[in-house]
């Protein structure tokens, strides 16, 4: 009698042999043992009815770690004892023919690559943009990416279309969430997914992948932006299919399947960097009770530090759109590096808060915007100019729903796009210029002006005049006082 002695780390398979058959009619082509055994040191077949490879198949799910072992087997008789090895291939998922991968170079997006490949027996296409995170962040990507097992790597430059589309409308509609977070990295996101479907045309994929993990905001502003463009693109998201949970683990995974491991030191912090803002979280930031270690930040210098002397800085201002530093006419990527950097180097634009996240919990976190700060005070400053009182308020109204919108990742929902072109009407006239003074981590308004001002100096100053009569004001009290009256002869009896 034959023995077949496996090695495994599962405690029951079913096993599948290929080969020729000697002899017994009742054995095919296929053999299929579809009882699970205890062992595999149990199992005895003879070596007159099979010539071939024993192939085990587990019989569990396709994430069963029995698919990533090797099988040790020994066929004997009496004259002759054959070994073979045998490396099952692991189950796909789903078959997939290219998928287009938002790609950073680190640890995560480079085992995100053989993994995709392993799982989809797809190809996968790198694509990175460039929303100006830094040249740093850029170097070396196409060889770390290649290396990792993708075909290609796909660069775009999108820092103008970042801010000229996706900055300045949530700066006209004055956006903000939760009363401070100018939502850096919550714009981002629609553009580089916006970019990864056109890139999924260009290369002929049908999917898209990213690297978010199943706690954040970022995968729900990836994938609605996904459906919303294309619907037909399959989405996969590593984190939250893969067995993959730490650094541990992923420098394990790349180094079995030979890919370079980023050699560059791991920040403490979680960060996000673009042209609007850099974003920290993670390590003491946690506790909302620590204060922020001095030599976390990057953008900006320490407001104590920052120089003793203030900063007069003029913003021109069209149709509440920004063109201008002193005077000078800048594209908007330009114009907002331009403006980072004065901000920058007087500790402007620090916000330490703890959001609600769209995905429930609440999450502490310190933002850097220097130059997005500059420019709300400006753009706010002019309105007050150009906007009536009841515009204000409406339009500030609207503004939480239009960066809840945003912060959601709704970017390309057809109600903050119905607000966006109200937002865009409503500010036609504010043109103008605004001079602001920084100093030490703040920024105070000097001065303002617009062609379009609503504000008449001959109408609101103390001296008499023709157009408004202060004898005027005693009727208007009364009648705008006359609920208040009335409630109070009420109570009265009278």
């Amino acid at each position: 009698m034959a023995q077949v002695q496996a090695i495994s780390s599962c405690s029951s398979v079913n096993l599948l042999f290929r080969g020729s058959v000697k002899s017994s009619p009742r054995i095919q082509d296929k053999f299929w043992c579809s009882k699970k055994l205890d062992s595999l040191q149990e199992l005895g077949v003879k070596a007159s009815e099979f010539n071939g490879v024993a192939i085990a198949h587990s019989s569990s799910s396709f994430a069963s770690p029995c698919a990533t072992h090797a099988i040790q087997a020994v066929l004997g008789n009496d004259k002759a004892t054959t070994s073979s090895t045998v490396v099952l291939e692991k189950p796909l998922r789903k078959k997939l023919n290219k998928v287009v991968l938002a790609y950073s170079g680190g640890l995560d997006t480079s085992v995100i690559v053989p993994w995709l490949r392993e799982n989809y027996g797809c190809e996968v296409v790198c694509f990175t943009a460039d929303v100006g995170q830094g040249i740093k962040e850029l170097e070396g990507l196409e060889a770390k990416a290649k290396a990792s097992g993708a075909c290609q790597l796909v660069v775009k430059d999108l820092q103008e279309e970042f801010v000229k589309d996706y900055i300045f409308p949530c700066l006209r509609a004055g956006a903000i969430y939760e009363r401070k977070y100018l939502l850096g990295t919550s714009m981002a996101r629609p553009v580089i997914a916006k970019a990864m479907v056109d890139v999924a045309r260009e290369v002929g994929a049908d999917a898209v992948s990213h690297g978010c993990t199943g706690k954040g905001n970022d995968q729900v502003r990836f994938e609605l932006t996904f459906f919303a463009l294309n619907p037909e693109l399959s989405v996969v998201a590593p984190w939250r299919e893969w067995e993959i949970t730490g650094r541990e683990d992923a420098i394990e995974y790349a180094k079995k399947h030979n890919v370079p491991v980023p050699v560059t030191k791991k920040s403490i912090y979680s960060r996000d960097r673009n042209l609007w803002h850099l974003s920290h979280e993670g390590d003491i930031l946690e506790d909302p009770a620590n204060e922020p270690m001095k030599d976390m930040y990057m953008m900006s210098v320490d407001p104590q530090d920052a120089p003793d002397q203030p900063e007069y800085v003029n913003i021109g201002i069209v149709a509440g759109i920004p063109v201008s530093v002193n005077g000078k006419e800048l594209s908007p990527a330009t114009l907002l590096s331009e403006l980072n950097e004065i901000g920058g180097r007087h500790g402007i634009g620090r916000i330490d808060m703890v959001e609600n996240r769209l995905v429930g919990m609440k999450s502490r976190g310190v933002y850097e915007t220097p130059g997005g700060t500059i420019l709300f005070s400006a753009v706010q400053e002019l309105e007050s100019l150009t906007l009536d009182r009841e515009t204000i308020q409406v339009k500030d109204s609207l503004a939480l729903k239009y960066a809840e919108l945003v912060y959601a990742g709704r970017w390309f929902d057809p109600l903050r796009e119905s607000m966006d072109a109200f937002m865009e009407n409503i500010t036609k006239t504010t043109t103008g210029s605004v001079t602001l003074k920084l100093y030490k981590g703040s920024v105070s308004v000097t001065g303002r002006q617009s062609p379009n001002s609503l504000y008449r100096q001959d109408i609101s100053s103390f001296e008499s005049g023709d157009i408004y009569n202060q004898a005027d004001a005693a009727g208007f009290i009364r009648l705008y006082g006359l609920p208040m009256r009335v409630r109070a002869m009420l109570e009265k009896g009278l």
